[in-house]
């Protein structure tokens, strides 16, 4: 009986240590111990990561939308890692989104990130709102993963499906 009194006083305090506003963290890094893989995981709201890569005016962007726990996201995965591997110095930037609970970053997503030693850039989208912001990422999206966006100088191709990589790169170069 001690024990579950324990218990639930450690649940309550540590439930009251949560922001006050409940809103999601923006932009925060959660070091990763391996710095030759991904040195940190940003953890975005959808306003945050709209900003950081939807709507930037200049760049190419090749943006994932993933977890851990979806068989054929993580099949494709090695796809994206080769794109990055050839095109990181012609200017593109390939981004994996997980969209894990951000609860599961330590003990999954860090993890898995660094057991499957991924390259790209690695980020957390936090913001529950998913029937408001799928829409802003593409019309077209169900809300099924895997999910990508190329984006060009702020103009964005959705694709709602598994990559191989030759398709992948097929529809890179359409944008290029």
């Amino acid at each position: 009986m001690k024990n579950i009194l324990i218990f639930l006083l450690l649940i309550v305090t540590i439930s009251s240590c949560k922001e006050e506003n409940n809103e999601p963290i923006v932009n925060s890094k959660v070091e990763d111990t391996s710095s030759e893989i991904n040195p940190s995981i940003p953890i975005y709201n959808f306003d945050g990561f709209e900003e950081s890569y939807l709507e930037k005016p200049h760049g190419i962007y090749v943006i994932n939308f993933w977890a851990t726990w979806c068989k054929p996201c993580v099949k494709e995965l090695p796809a994206f890692e080769k794109l990055h591997e050839n095109y990181k110095n012609k200017g593109v930037e390939v981004i994996l989104v997980s969209l894990d609970f951000p609860d599961k970053l330590q003990s999954g997503v860090i993890p898995f990130i660094e057991k499957h030693q991924l390259k790209s850039d690695v980020i957390l989208l936090d913001d529950p709102d998913a029937n408001s912001w799928i829409p802003k990422v593409s019309e077209d999206w169900s809300g099924a993963i895997p999910a990508t966006v190329l984006v060009k100088d702020g103009k964005k191709v959705f694709f709602e499906k598994s990559f191989t990589y030759e398709e992948l790169e097929i529809e890179l170069n359409k944008i290029l």
